[in-house]
């Protein structure tokens, strides 16, 4: 895997809506690929890359670009930013936290201090509209000359790299984007479309709309997904597991995926690429929205495990990462190539 690619993506802010940067990134890092690429009116970057044959059916390999935060929606007389959640984050969670407002104003999310709540107080997770973002301003006029209304605000969680272990902020979907990046500027065999979808964590809007544009035959969604192999949660819920591979859903609050594909993906398990159930009907993702296009399209979703989902820093594994990289490109090459 490109590191130096996954820490770039990872570091740039995106949230629902505001995904230019990452657009932008994604762009530079494919245009000498000698694949063709465009941007639709809704902010997707559609991209298609020749390879040495053309198939007969059309395939979408599919990431999002966007990442949860919150948006300014009030500043007070005093200078504090009030906000609202951009895509869905646990609140317990948000108190504490380094973020960054607009382009480069650094803020934390602070609220009460603990030493002026009474003991139910203290016990009780704050709600949101109790909290606010403290960018140092002394007054609404001098936090004015900085931030607006309407302005992005991101967790501030810096990429490390431990052995296997990779931490950072918006690693979903943003390890989802680097595959693809990578599959772009490999050698491909078969002709292949890519989406890079905007607005994800508020509805899968983006993916709506590139699916209905590329009109595909079939399509793999590049996710991460919640792992939750972590003390005090249940066997039967801990849902996957970090370092145990690829994750393949056969069925989520969005999408029952088509059965071939999913055991073409599990069929990829060997000594070299591990491959593990999603052991949960959860969630969802932009399969959802793709599944349901026009005449209807044959998908599949490959997600990394990821521990933290929607919080300020995740957790993945490299192993993951080049096994999930594995199972897209052998079962692409399937679908390509008449196999299914």
């Amino acid at each position: 895997m490109n590191k130096e690619l996954l820490e770039k993506l990872s570091n740039a802010n995106g949230i629902s809506g505001d995904e230019s940067a990452i657009r932008n990134i994604i762009i530079n890092e494919i245009k000498n690929s000698g694949a063709e690429y465009y941007t639709d009116n809704m902010g997707n970057l559609l991209v298609t890359k020749k390879g040495r044959k053309t198939p007969e059916k059309k395939l979408l390999v599919s990431a999002h670009m966007d990442e949860v935060g919150f948006i300014v929606s009030y500043i007070t007389d005093d200078g504090y930013l009030k906000f609202d959640q951009v895509g869905g984050i646990d609140r317990r969670v948000i108190l504490g936290k380094s973020v960054t407002v607009g382009k480069n104003v650094n803020g934390v999310v602070s609220a009460a201090p603990m030493h002026l709540l009474n003991s139910e107080q203290r016990e009780a997770i704050p709600p949101q509209d109790s909290m606010y973002i403290d960018i140092g301003a002394s007054s609404r006029e001098e936090a004015l000359q900085y931030v607006s209304l309407g302005d992005s605000v991101q967790f501030d969680c810096d990429f490390m790299w431990n052995g296997d272990v990779i931490t950072g902020k918006a690693l979903d979907d943003r390890a989802g984007c680097a595959i693809l990046i990578e599959m772009i500027n490999s050698d491909l065999e078969y002709d292949t479309c890519f989406s890079f979808v905007v607005q994800e964590e508020i509805g899968l809007r983006g993916a709506k709309c590139a699916a209905y544009t590329v009109e595909p035959d079939f399509a793999i969604v590049v996710e991460s997904t919640t792992a939750a192999d972590i003390p005090n949660v249940a066997q039967d819920k801990k849902v996957c597991y970090v370092g145990e591979g690829a994750v393949i859903s056969f069925m989520d609050r969005r999408t029952i995926y088509d059965k071939e594909l999913v055991d073409a993906a599990m069929s990829c398990a060997n000594e070299n690429v591990k491959v593990q159930y999603k052991q949960a009907v959860a969630g969802g993702n932009d399969a959802g929205a793709i599944q349901t296009s026009r005449g209807g399209v044959r998908t599949l979703a490959v997600s990394l495990p990821c521990r933290y989902l929607h919080s300020s820093c995740g957790l993945i594994s490299a192993d993951d990462y080049s096994s999930a990289y594995a199972v897209v490109t052998q079962v692409a090459n399937k679908i390509l190539s008449n196999s299914l």
